[in-house]
This record gives C-alpha cells, sequence and structure tokens, in this order.
C-alpha cells in the first residue's frame, strides 16, 4: 500500500536560467511534489514525527530553489528530489518545477519539468 502526501504551489524567487539577465533579476518558480510513503504508522499514532512534516519539507526546498542557481530547470528538479528521498520514509518523489515567466518570445501559460525517482 502506497499513500502520497501532495504539496502544490509552493513559489519561491530563484535565479535559475541559462541568460545573465535571468541570473540577475531572478523570477518565482513553482514546484509541486508528490512523495509516495507508508502513512499508517503516523495515522495510527496522530504524530507529525511518524510521517513527512510537510511544513518543514516545505522550508528545505524553498531553500533549494531559492539558493545556489543552476541552468536547468532538470537539474533543479534533481535537487528538489534528492531533498524529498533523504527521508527514508519516502518509496518515491514525483517533483514537477513550474518556469510561468521563461524567456520565451510567444505567449505560453506554462513550462515545466516533472521527474519521479524512486529508491
Amino acid at each position: 500500500m502506497t499513500d502520497r502526501i501532495h504539496l502544490t504551489g509552493l513559489t519561491v524567487r530563484g535565479t535559475h536560467g541559462v541568460y545573465d539577465f535571468e541570473r540577475r533579476e531572478g523570477q518565482d518558480f513553482v514546484v509541486d511534489v508528490v512523495l509516495e510513503l507508508d502513512t499508517r504508522p503516523a495515522a495510527s499514532s496522530d504524530d507529525v514525527a511518524d510521517t513527512v512534516h510537510y511544513g518543514e519539507l516545505a522550508g528545505k526546498l524553498a531553500a533549494i530553489v531559492g539558493g545556489e542557481p543552476v541552468n536547468l530547470l532538470e537539474t533543479l528538479a534533481q535537487r528538489l528530489a534528492d531533498a524529498c528521498l533523504a527521508d527514508a520514509r519516502v518509496a518515491a518523489a514525483e517533483v514537477t518545477v513550474h518556469k510561468p515567466q521563461a524567456p520565451i518570445e510567444l505567449t505560453f501559460g506554462d513550462v515545466a519539468v516533472s521527474i519521479r525517482r524512486e529508491r
């Protein structure tokens, strides 16, 4: 049995991108994660220590997005997935990184990279 914890719409300013102006000016990135894990221990104990504390996870993810810049969304998504999998209870993590202000000279709704990693 695999349960899921969803954290969606985490918006953090970062300086990622291949262009100098992206690094200089920064832009908002939006992160969605889905963690796969067994939540039965937490459901039984009713204790946050028995599950992934999504508030703490959000802080870790925000620090990555707001931290050291990378060129590619793929690299950023991998770093975020690694942070999710740092908790041994997480069997798999799906991470989507949205770049809504990507430097594209056409009208578009969103640019995103999604990856899924498992133990």
